[in-house]
């Protein structure tokens, strides 16, 4: 049987895990970046982006309202994009691996660990740091870019 402080170590490990998992899987499916533009009348453009489709809506842009929705992917440099969502898909494995070890570990015998908490802070750091490059990236993708811009001038 393993220590009780050793499941107790691994369990909370575990359980920190699956609440930053689940923190971003819920950042994954809400809203990412929401922007407004003036246009060339007195009216406005309001674009709110999500991780494969977006929304324009139009507010006495350039004639008469509405709302448009379009896929992401169109309209943005497809290699950023496709960075962003690979690095989040590799940053949701390196996060399930490391509830996995930490899984195994709280019931494994007393003297024995798979990859043992070095193992946890690898999986760790790596979901950490391809979240920090996540966070970098798709900012850059909607605002260096000029991608904002250039749907609007495709939609309307």
């Amino acid at each position: 049987m393993p220590s009780t402080k050793k499941t107790l170590h691994f369990m909370s490990c575990a359980l920190a895990t699956a609440v930053s998992v689940g923190i971003l899987g819920f950042g994954m499916s809400t809203s990412w970046a929401e922007t407004s533009m003036l246009c060339e009348t007195n009216g406005t453009a309001h674009i709110r982006l999500e991780l494969f489709n977006g929304f324009l809506t139009r507010i006495s842009c350039p004639l008469f309202g509405g709302v448009d929705n379009f896929e992401v992917t169109g309209n943005a440099p497809l290699i950023l994009h496709i960075l962003v969502v690979f690095f989040l898909a590799l940053c949701m494995v390196c996060s399930a691996g490391s509830i996995l070890i930490a899984l195994y570990n709280s019931v494994s015998n007393p003297y024995e660990t798979y990859m043992g908490p070095i193992g946890i802070y690898v999986c760790s750091s790596i979901s950490a740091c391809l979240s920090v490059l996540v966070l970098i990236l798709f900012p850059i993708n909607v605002s260096v870019t000029s991608m904002a811009e250039d749907l609007v001038n495709q939609l309307t």
